[in-house]
């Protein structure tokens, strides 16, 4: 009966499809990687849907190393409006669809609709082709207390929806402090008055570097939910935004103190998170990612130097101080 669900309207067998969420910079790419690795362990053989609403995916260069024969990289990237990246996402899982795989992952940026996910998989042929199988939110336990309304919003979309939300960078974080992010997360569905009523059972908090089989058979299980909330919707213009620096160089302890500084001066904007690929020397480069809470930089191997901020209200003249003009 189970293989009788399985199986598409011309007998096809359906391909699972995941979605991980999480807030920028929640961890949702150190997520990932455990968890293709026990998928791939297990026999699968899965493609992962970089799923950016920016122009360009610096995560794509972070998981080429477990791509595989069994395990295909895809990326979708936005930049030109919502309708344009919907219709990409479809038509990329329409192209996947193809490829015999049993299951696909989408990792969207932070900034992401879910109701795009489910309606896309709601449309033909991909209903045909494709169910539904886990949502995974990512929720950072160390996120900060003041973040904007937009922004609460879209974390309570994604828990919402979730069918296991992981309590990611948990070093130094005490049982009081995680129960603090727990009764956030439940309080948020409370402030946007969604249906969805958040269970303890609901949390895993162990750090994603000791994630084993155990954990991860409870999160292939967790499915997902289809919870009901009044829509609000995200302002491209005056919400969410990126700003890119192509081929970007600068003297390393340079480039801590201007993202550092760009982090904290809200003549800025609100500043959320900086990534990229940076090239600091004739022979050397480094891969930075900073939010407010958290600053890592670290030497890499890159083909390309790209330097990515994210975050609301961006204000391009106050960043050109610390960065230069923009590339995009």
């Amino acid at each position: 009966m189970r293989w009788l669900l399985n199986v598409g309207k011309r007998g096809m067998k359906m391909i699972k499809i995941d979605l991980i969420t999480g807030f920028l910079g929640a961890g949702k790419t150190t997520f990932l990687k455990k968890y293709a690795k026990y998928l791939l362990d297990k026999g699968e053989r899965i493609c992962i849907i970089e799923n950016d609403f920016g122009a360009i995916n610096v995560d794509m260069v972070i998981l080429q190393d477990i791509a595989s024969d069994n395990c295909n990289l895809e990326m979708i990237v936005g930049g030109d409006g919502r309708e344009a990246h919907q219709r990409r996402l479809k038509t990329k899982l329409i192209a996947m669809g193809m490829n015999g795989y049993d299951r696909v992952i989408i990792e969207p940026s932070g900034i992401f609709d879910l109701d795009e996910f489910f309606d896309v998989l709601y449309e033909e042929p991909l209903d045909r082709w494709y169910e539904i199988d886990n949502v995974i939110a990512i929720v950072d336990s160390k996120l900060e207390k003041d973040i904007t309304r937009e922004s609460r919003y879209l974390l309570m979309s994604e828990a919402a929806s979730a069918g296991t939300i992981i309590l990611s960078k948990l070093e130094s974080i005490s049982d009081p402090d995680i129960e603090f992010t727990e009764q956030r997360i439940k309080s948020l569905m409370e402030e946007f008055k969604c249906s969805r009523v958040i269970k303890e059972e609901d949390f895993i908090a162990v750090p994603i570097e000791c994630l084993d089989d155990n954990a991860f058979n409870q999160i292939v299980k967790s499915g997902y939910n289809k919870a009901s909330y009044p829509k609000e919707g995200i302002s491209e213009k005056e919400g969410f935004q990126t700003i890119f620096y192509f081929d970007y160089s600068s003297d390393a302890e340079k480039l801590i103190e201007n993202v550092r500084n760009a982090l904290k001066n809200e003549e800025c904007g609100k500043v959320h998170r900086i990534k990229g690929f940076v090239q600091t020397g004739a022979d050397t480069k480094v891969e930075i990612n900073a939010t407010r809470q958290e600053l890592s930089v670290k030497d890499v191997e890159s083909d390309r130097t790209v330097l990515i901020i994210i975050g609301e209200q961006l204000n391009k003249d106050a960043i050109k101080k610390y960065f230069g003009e923009p590339s995009l």
